[in-house]
């Protein structure tokens, strides 16, 4: 647990020295703020309750974009700037470097995430919305950005490069997103199976309702273990080569 928050606050630290996560976050709470104006607030009348489904599934999408490319520089930037053999050889295990990197990064996604409530607050001024929507909504755009920045770790070991690693990322994640398309072509019981695998929206439609569900809470903590133990068997391998 020592080496994991040691190697925590030194990512932490390299995000702050570095623009990248000041332009991630700054780049996606400006879109999120043109998103909510124009697509959730739009020009018409609307229920409360639909402003904030609005909300949320433009967060989630935004927040799954910026913790990949906030993830492309965990390990592949290490392998850039030759800092890796450093780590490597620091008294810390592989899974202490790769949950101390997942968890600054989960940090600065969180932090990026919790800066937009004032989005539905202000749904509050002409309408009424549950608290609990609200808790559940962000609930769900946290899980896909854990599981996200996992996906994007684990490409970022394999790459040798920030941009392969963010191409690799991208292929991944949607290739896990594009299921839905898939299940609308097969036949049940595999179309129910090939959904229940899907990424985005599908497991993330209950929370942007305002509906916690075991099954897609799992989901998405399963997502993440997966491909974080992936990332830790992947550096070990790499080390030994």
């Amino acid at each position: 647990m020592r080496g994991t928050l040691l190697v925590a606050r030194r990512e932490l630290s390299a995000y702050l020295r570095s623009p990248l996560g000041y332009v991630v976050a700054a780049a996606a709470l400006l879109i999120d703020g043109i998103y909510f104006q124009v697509a959730a607030l739009g020009s018409g009348a609307r229920l409360s309750a639909e402003v904030l489904l609005k909300f949320f599934d433009g967060t989630a999408f935004i927040t799954m974009v910026a913790a990949l490319i906030l993830s492309m520089r965990l390990i592949a930037g290490e392998r850039e700037s030759g800092t890796l053999i450093l780590l490597k050889t620091a008294p810390v295990r592989d899974g202490e470097i790769i949950a101390g990197k997942f968890l600054a990064a989960l940090a600065l996604v969180s932090l990026m995430t919790a800066i937009t409530i004032y989005m539905p607050l202000l749904i509050f001024v002409n309408g009424k919305v549950s608290v609990g929507h609200i808790l559940v909504g962000y609930s769900g755009v946290l899980l896909l950005g854990a599981a996200s920045l996992a996906i994007g770790l684990f490409a970022s070991t394999l790459a040798a490069s920030q941009v392969i690693a963010v191409i690799l990322g991208a292929a991944i994640i949607g290739t896990l997103g594009f299921l839905f398309l898939v299940a609308r072509v097969t036949e049940p019981p595999l179309n129910d199976f090939v959904s229940a695998l899907n990424l985005y929206p599908l497991n993330q439609k209950p929370f942007l309702n305002g509906v916690l569900r075991l099954e897609n809470v799992l989901y998405y903590v399963a997502v993440a273990y997966f491909f974080l133990l992936a990332a830790t068997h992947t550096l070990k391998a790499r080390r030994w080569r």
